[in-house]
């Protein structure tokens, strides 16, 4: 078992390779009450029958209004107390959306992440994100607030289609872009996406390395954190303009390599880089290229990420693997040109 510790608002432990349902168990004896969170499409593999379960609808159509009110009723109707806890099962989505549950009820209960993703593992579970959606945006409204533990059962990964494993890597090799280039250099050595899951834990335990000392770091995304939104800006705005539709790490992926042309403009990354990094994506079938989603519509939707400043354009690029850069207040022409190389 791999344990690596993240010191943020509160310290607590993500522990790699454990067994869930033990955990789940031993959660459940150290409260009164627990309310588990996992999708509805989880129902039958996840067996969950001796627990009180809020059983969400799949993907990001759960992180609503709606779905909150829903669960906060139910934590009424249990009358769940500050010393209970919530405990989110599933990808990313279901993270999110549970910590901000956990975050806003009697403002602020115990919560642990069971993520059950490869996405999830490396991303979404770590770092005291939460939040939801609204009709202006991806995440919007939401709270740092982390969780009492990361749980993460390995087993869980073969349970994945190759899609969504390759969604999760999408995340992976954004860490190795921005700050731990090994993780290239392993998954250019692996030949497609069964010899890559392979290596799963040596890249969920290299990944969330990156992310906890990140955090630890800048918890509340004063600045250094923003580097974790690498591929981010443009790959919200494709998520949302798609219908979600892609995974999430699909629209990072696009998002990556539009981010990596920026950095070609702005900060005389070297065009080989890029290469190499869209040669590793299409190695395990993801993304590098949209449909035109309508340059202003993007633009309204990247003018309004939580990264921007009075509507300026701001993203992350690199001036080489592992050395990230601000770029602040990019001109729209850079921005259209740089959308226009992404278009099938």
């Amino acid at each position: 078992m791999i344990e690596i510790e993240v010191n943020s608002e509160r310290s607590y432990t993500v522990w790699i390779d454990t067994n869930w349902r033990v955990e789940l168990t031993n959660i459940a004896a150290k409260h009164k009450k627990i309310l588990v969170v996992a999708p509805a499409s989880m129902k039958a593999a996840l067996d969950l029958g001796a627990y009180d379960v809020f059983y969400t609808p799949d993907g990001e159509d759960q992180k609503s209004l709606v779905t909150v009110g829903e669960i906060w009723n139910r934590l009424g109707e249990m009358q769940l107390g500050r010393k209970d806890a919530i405990v989110g099962i599933g990808g990313g989505a279901t993270t999110d959306l549970a910590g901000f549950v956990a975050a806003t009820w009697l403002r602020g209960v115990t919560w642990y992440a069971i993520p059950t993703t490869l996405a999830a593992m490396v991303d979404a579970s770590v770092g005291g994100k939460t939040g939801i959606n609204t009709a202006s945006g991806k995440n919007l409204v939401g709270a740092f607030y982390s969780p009492a533990s990361v749980l993460i059962d390995l087993s869980f990964l073969e349970t994945l289609s190759d899609r969504d494993y390759s969604a999760g890597l999408a995340e992976v090799i954004k860490t190795g872009i921005i700050a731990d280039t090994s993780i290239l250099d392993l998954l250019d050595s692996t030949a497609d996406i069964a010899a890559a899951r392979a290596h799963s834990a040596q890249l969920i335990s290299k990944s969330i390395h990156v992310k906890a000392k990140v955090v630890s770091e800048d918890f509340k995304e004063g600045k250094l954190r923003e580097i974790l939104n690498f591929g981010h800006t443009l790959g919200h705005a494709v998520e949302k303009l798609g219908g979600y539709q892609l995974r999430h790490g699909e629209g990072v992926s696009i998002g990556t390599i539009y981010a990596l042309y920026l950095s070609e403009n702005l900060c005389g990354l070297d065009p080989t880089i890029t290469t190499r990094i869209s040669t590793l994506l299409r190695k395990f079938s993801l993304p590098i290229s949209s449909q035109d989603l309508g340059w202003s519509s993007l633009l309204e939707l990247m003018q309004g990420d939580k990264k921007a400043r009075d509507a300026q354009l701001r993203f992350i690029g690199i001036s080489s693997l592992g050395n990230p850069v601000w770029l602040e207040s990019v001109p729209t022409e850079i921005a259209a040109k740089s959308y226009e190389r992404i278009l099938l």
